[in-house]
């Protein structure tokens, strides 16, 4: 059988065998058929709270809070939704768009030219956030379990506050969107590390669709509501990442909302576990690099046997990458367990240990290989990785059941029994 992985742009077919391979997809949603027009309803006849319009007054100054570049957020639809609902009560020049990126590198201009459109790009302020930058933060306290708090002074400054994201089953905040545009995306490095500390992420109940309970989704929360959101604006996307289903208004109901709808999207049962799991991390933009594919890694991870073989179809175009901790972090210890070892030992948290921690979970307990366009093998056995050319002779060579995720981490199978 002939299978479509998402992988970077053009995605990438592989040969499976059909009498040991089970095929597990998102729950099929088509598009809205006028995304403009779903969104001016969840601007309009919000989840909770009047609506946007409603909350702001003549002469405001407006924060709008966006996904960075690594995510497929229709930000060029979502951002025009809410100036075209704010014509005539604010000024574009008191509006600013915050990137909220935040332990990852700012986008360059071409990069904010096609997350945004040109036409927003040149009529409105577009700012990425500096998580490392002391001069544009400000102090905001403790929150959730004593989490110190610094935010984007623009955000913390602006009257109006909006965050706009999407949602979707994350590996250890339980869910993407909603307050994850406050903290960690508009926070210091310092919340970031805090938000992502061993003990947080070592958590059984910090993994894929828990919110509640989950020590880092309920800090999250607590960051966002302690410090003030006007109004959120969510939506859901299907394969296509085009929207099916937009949520606004307050925003832990807003959330919760859009939770309920991912979840019915993404969350698939199945009866038992698999010898062989094939995952992607669905794509670009997603699968730019081996941080981001550590996802696609933990969704296969889900259904796999003990001593199972995860095979991640991810193109790297921006390596491991060079930027930030992670590969460092990756590569300073001789095996996943030590790395895991090391991880839970420190008194103090180091940027991305978080992504290698889970990673060194995962590969503790299996085998796993990659499919990349531009890490070489040498590249990644320096992560205890391994590299195939082939995905379908390497299947070949795999006894047992084998699972594929062509969207990796926009499906996340869970055992029935769980």
């Amino acid at each position: 059988m002939l299978v479509d992985l998402a992988y970077g742009r053009t995605g990438l077919a592989v040969e499976l065998p059909a009498d040991r391979t089970t095929v597990i997809t998102p729950t099929v949603r088509p598009a809205v058929p006028d995304e403009m027009a779903e969104l001016r309803r969840a601007l309009r006849e919000p989840v909770a709270g009047p609506p946007l319009r409603e909350r702001v007054r003549p002469g405001q100054t407006v924060a709008i809070s966006a996904c960075d570049g690594t995510r497929p957020q229709p930000r060029h639809l979502m951002i025009p939704a809410i100036l075209d609902e704010l014509d005539g009560l604010v000024d574009l020049d008191d509006v600013v768009i915050l990137v909220a990126t935040g332990t990852h590198r700012g986008n360059t201009e071409a990069e904010l030219r096609a997350m945004f459109g040109d036409q927003v790009a040149d009529r409105v302020r577009i700012v990425n956030h500096d998580a490392r930058d002391p001069d544009s933060l400000i102090w905001m306290g403790h929150h959730g379990d004593g989490v110190p708090v610094w935010l984007n002074r623009e955000w913390v400054r602006a009257d109006v506050k909006i965050t706009t994201g999407f949602v979707e089953p994350h590996f250890f905040a339980g869910f993407s969107g909603g307050p994850k545009l406050v903290a960690p995306g508009l926070a210091a490095l310092e919340t970031v590390l805090t938000l992502h500390d061993a003990a947080r992420i070592g958590n059984p109940k910090a993994t894929w669709g828990v919110t509640v309970g989950n020590p880092v989704h309920d800090d999250v929360r607590a960051i966002a509501l302690g410090t003030g959101v006007t109004f959120a604006l969510d939506v859901v996307l299907n394969r296509e990442q085009k929207i099916v289903e937009a949520f606004g208004g307050d925003l832990p109901p807003m959330h919760a909302a859009a939770t309920r709808a991912a979840r019915r999207t993404a969350m698939r049962p199945v009866e038992a576990p698999f010898d062989v799991v094939i995952t992607t991390n669905a794509g670009f933009p997603l699968d730019q690099n081996l941080y981001q594919s550590v996802k696609g890694m933990s969704a296969a991870a889900q259904v796999l046997k003990p001593g199972g073989v995860i095979i991640c179809a991810a193109e790297c175009r921006d390596g491991f990458p060079d930027h930030g901790s992670y590969r460092d972090v990756l590569t300073s210890a001789g095996s996943p367990q030590a790395l895991l070892e090391e991880i839970s030992g420190r008194a103090v948290t180091v940027p991305d240990q978080w992504q290698v921690q889970i990673q060194a979970r995962i590969q503790i307990a299996a085998r796993v290989i990659m499919r990349t366009s531009f890490l070489s093998g040498t590249e990644l056995a320096t992560a205890h990785l391994e590299q195939t050319g082939d995905i379908s002779a390497t299947v070949a060579s795999l006894p047992g059941r084998v699972c594929v995720l062509p969207e990796g981490p926009m499906t996340i199978p869970y055992l029935a029994k769980d």
